[in-house]
């Protein structure tokens, strides 16, 4: 009989192990756990009522515990080599997370069979490259904002040691002086609002305003500057507009940035035109100007962060307005576009919620 009991014993456990390999192919963590559960009820259960069997033949109860213990032990094998393999996998998503903690922005969980363990590394690798790509935006950024703050420091530092060199009269380097110096502080701003717009912290006041007459104020500020241009500067207002839900100082900062940059690219005898239609649910705000256009395929790249269709970096401007342009109008539940005129030119539009 010692036999039949180190038979069922052997059985019971080379079930429990197989039953571990089994419940491994299961596609999810909760089937897995669940089916282990199962099978750690039903394999001593089933190890009893064979040991049953052997006590209605033997009578021998030292012999039933005996092959009662070995199947608990099988369960328990079973139940920890599966649980191994899944703390294995997380072990993994682990080390990843550490690798990234340490500063390897490339490392990245690997791919898991189970359902549950493959979503939990795919939101870490995304989030893993959201982080990376943060990182090279930052680092861009300070090598953008470095260069944009070195040409004028550079050209305030020439102009003084040529004054204190008695070089020039004070007279003729105030007024460069006095735009370098207005250079830097346009700078710093942009900077400090697209913190502020990246950081969440925009304070945005909304209100049922009308934009006819923050279009009106905006053109009137640069008349005089389309007339040294010789740029013909005027507004297309539609019919009975109706009022928008908009922060107006905001809308006011987006419309500056459009017109300083349209001003920027229009040549002589050029013109620009604020073109202001409603719609359904929106008014759409247009600004249109008689330029070269956008280059194929910049059309969205136009708002990124010191983006300039010049390669060389040479023009005007840090290339800011309009990434703090679409953040604004974004905030306040709007949305910007850039196209090419038909007819030549840029086109760069935005809309706004009308309010209730």
């Amino acid at each position: 009989m010692i036999e039949i009991v180190v038979l069922l014993g052997v059985v019971s456990l080379t079930v429990g192990i197989c039953a571990a390999f089994v419940l491994r192919l299961l596609p999810t963590l909760r089937l897995q756990l669940v089916a282990l559960a199962v099978l750690a009820a039903v394999l001593p259960l089933g190890t009893v009522l064979a040991s049953g069997l052997v006590m209605f033949h033997m009578h021998d109860d030292v012999k039933i515990l005996a092959l009662s213990s070995v199947a608990a032990f099988g369960s328990i094998v079973g139940a920890l080599l599966l649980a191994r393999w899944i703390l294995g996998a997380l072990g993994r998503l682990q080390g990843s997370a550490a690798r990234v903690a340490a500063g390897d922005l490339g490392a990245r969980a690997p791919r898991e069979r189970v359902r549950e363990l493959a979503e939990l590394g795919s939101s870490f690798n995304q989030m893993a490259s959201a982080v990376e790509e943060l990182f090279d935006a930052r680092r861009q950024l300070v090598a953008w904002a470095s260069h944009d703050l070195r040409t004028p420091l550079a050209s305030i530092n020439a102009m003084l040691e040529a004054l204190e060199d008695g070089l020039v009269p004070l007279d003729e380097y105030l007024p460069p002086l006095r735009d370098r110096v207005h250079t830097l502080s346009r700078l710093v701003d942009d900077l400090f609002e697209l913190a502020r717009i990246d950081s969440g912290v925009l304070t945005i006041d909304l209100q049922d305003a009308r934009l006819d007459q923050v279009i009106v104020g905006c053109l009137r500020s640069f008349h005089a500057q389309a007339r040294v241009q010789q740029v013909t500067l005027e507004a297309r207002l539609g019919a009975a507009l109706p009022t928008v839900r908009c922060a107006p100082d905001k809308v006011e900062r987006v419309l500056l940035n459009l017109l300083t940059n349209a001003l920027r690219h229009t040549p002589s005898d050029g013109a620009i035109a604020v073109c202001v239609r409603a719609e359904e649910q929106t008014v759409e705000v247009a600004v249109e100007d008689s330029g070269s256009g956008i280059g194929v395929g910049n059309e969205r790249r136009i708002f990124d962060r010191f983006w300039r269709a010049d390669s060389s970096r040479t023009s005007d401007g840090a290339g800011l307005g309009l990434a703090i342009a679409q953040g604004l109008i974004e905030a306040q539940g709007g949305r910007i576009w850039a196209e090419n005129r038909p007819g030549g030119g840029t086109r760069v539009a935005f809309v706004l919620p009308v309010a209730a």
